[in-house]
């Protein structure tokens, strides 16, 4: 995969995760950064998905040290967020996400 690869038409959100194989953090970025896309992006958002084993010179070009690793290229500033995405909250906040409307029956 190449990251320079320039975004969809029409996609407002690009993302890269750089993962080390299948270990449990990398699997849980995965599961965490596709619910959240799929609930707040659906079908904005671009997710490419790049093991660090595997593509050793991808993570160097982007200094990557750590996995995993989700960097937001799409809108800028670019964005970086280190670790296994559990943190809804911090998530959403890095990546300027706002979380969706609160129904009416739990309005105050």
């Amino acid at each position: 995969m190449d990251p320079t690869i320039a975004p969809l038409p029409g996609t407002a959100h690009e993302f890269c995760l750089y993962v080390a194989g299948a270990t449990p953090n990398s699997t849980r970025a995965l599961r965490n950064i596709k619910e959240i896309c799929e609930q707040y992006l659906a079908g904005r958002y671009v997710l490419r998905i790049i093991d660090m084993q595997q593509e050793p010179q991808l993570a160097q070009q982007e200094q990557i040290i750590a996995a995993p690793t989700l960097v937001r290229r799409q809108p800028l500033p670019p964005r970086r967020l280190v670790g296994d995405l559990s943190n809804r909250a911090t998530v959403l906040a890095v990546l300027e996400l706002d979380p969706p409307p609160l129904p009416a029956t739990l309005l105050p």
